[in-house]
């Protein structure tokens, strides 16, 4: 049978979480154990002492006393309240004979003669509570041995409360990294099922409606469909590139040198010759022997170089793309003729999201040039730009073969 109840997580509040973490110190019975064989006596305590309360966080109970963890007492009858308020170490012997706690009501109200009780801070300065220790039987404790134990074990549970709090802190963040994680698959599934999938269904349709015999003004709407349905393929896609560069596993490579290189960064030119009929594009390639690269990336690459030239260059100019081996190195730049990119603006153009001044027609998310640079450091290359009043020119390069990798 299904139980439909809400399954409520019970929320604790500040003073039981630091009873659970005192019980998560392993050192506490030790610690109780060694107080009371030192010291004769029968009970001891970590007490949480507030402005308003005074809670028994640890317990080691000989005598009977009857308190036990997340037990309080009145918080105005003990002695500890005293010390929450002077930051010092009450020690009695024997308290019949103590001038300032002969006559102090708490001795009398709890039944004891002998006690101690030195301060807890935790590292940050703040006052924790108290480590204390009772006796109905007197017993010498006011000695720098003694006194030192119970400084030195008030560190040591200041440490161990820190430490706890750091890895809660850190369980904290795994836990909101592991939603992040999950829904950063979520984002990364849709990008690359839902949204490509219906995508790829309108273009592969406008590729059908464009054999049909349409009128010019049909024509005209059905390519623009055609267009804007790669321009979004590509917003995607960079997107989908980003989301796996910055928030997965990096962009991953499938190297390689058995398909000629050439006529796939020729069909990138051609699309994107497509998009911007009215600016020429002049190529040369030079390629004399294959490149160890992911062809599919290298396209990739080229295609965000390029796009970025056909945006930012002159209409009336050509874009220029070459691609060569020279010397066992692998090269391809693109450049066009365009305003001057001021020196101090190079070094942000390959962070995420910098589109520059746009100019009206332009698209994008100012991702091309960012993916371009993760594609070319994931096979061991890099692009450098050089921009006057002439040209600006990006250009990769990276080891034409396996060997000149060091991965």
């Amino acid at each position: 049978m299904i139980d439909l109840r809400e399954n409520k997580t019970k929320v604790l509040t500040p003073i039981q979480i630091d009873v659970e973490n005192i019980s998560r110190i392993p050192i506490i019975p030790s610690l109780f154990e060694v107080i009371c064989r030192t010291t004769g006596m029968g009970f001891a305590a970590i007490a949480r002492v507030t402005e308003d309360k005074w809670v028994a966080c640890g317990v080691r109970d000989e005598i009977l006393f009857g308190l036990e963890p997340g037990g309080e007492l009145k918080l105005e009858t003990t002695i500890c309240n005293e010390i929450r308020q002077t930051h010092q170490a009450v020690v009695i012997d024997h308290v019949e004979h103590d001038k300032i706690f002969c006559g102090h009501p708490t001795p009398r109200m709890y039944g004891f003669q002998s006690y101690i009780s030195v301060p807890i801070f935790k590292k940050d300065g703040s006052f924790f509570g108290t480590l204390c220790a009772i006796d109905p039987e007197p017993h010498r404790l006011n000695t720098p041995e003694i006194l030192g134990m119970f400084n030195l074990f008030a560190d040591l549970i200041s440490f161990h409360l820190q430490a706890i709090e750091q890895v809660s802190v850190m369980e904290s963040k795994l836990k909101d990294e592991q939603v992040t994680a999950g829904l950063r698959e979520q984002f990364i599934a849709i990008l690359g099922h839902d949204l490509r999938n219906p995508l790829s269904a309108i273009t592969f349709s406008s590729e059908l409606l464009l054999e049909l015999p349409l009128d010019k003004e049909a024509a005209s709407l059905v390519n623009i469909i055609k267009k804007s349905s790669g321009r979004m393929g590509r917003l995607i896609k960079n997107t989908l590139d980003f989301a796996k560069g910055r928030l997965g596993g990096g962009i991953i490579l499938n190297r390689s040198n058995s398909e000629p290189l050439q006529p796939i960064l020729e069909h990138v030119i051609e699309e994107q010759q497509t998009v911007r009929p009215d600016v020429e594009i002049i190529t040369r390639f030079d390629l004399k022997k294959p490149v160890f690269c992911d062809e599919s990336r290298m396209a990739d690459l080229l295609s965000n170089l390029l796009s970025n030239a056909l945006s930012h260059g002159k209409a009336d100019a050509p874009v220029y793309v070459d691609v060569m081996i020279q010397n066992g190195e692998f090269s391809m730049s693109v450049a066009n003729s365009g305003d001057k990119i001021p020196e101090n603006l190079i070094g942000q153009l390959f962070r995420p999201f910098a589109r520059g001044q746009i100019k009206k027609g332009q698209d994008g998310l100012g991702l091309g040039l960012f993916i371009a640079s993760e594609i070319a450091q994931a096979h061991g290359g890099q692009i450098s730009v050089i921009s006057n009043e002439t040209e600006t020119r990006f250009t990769f390069t990276m080891p034409a073969d396996s060997e000149g990798l060091d991965n």
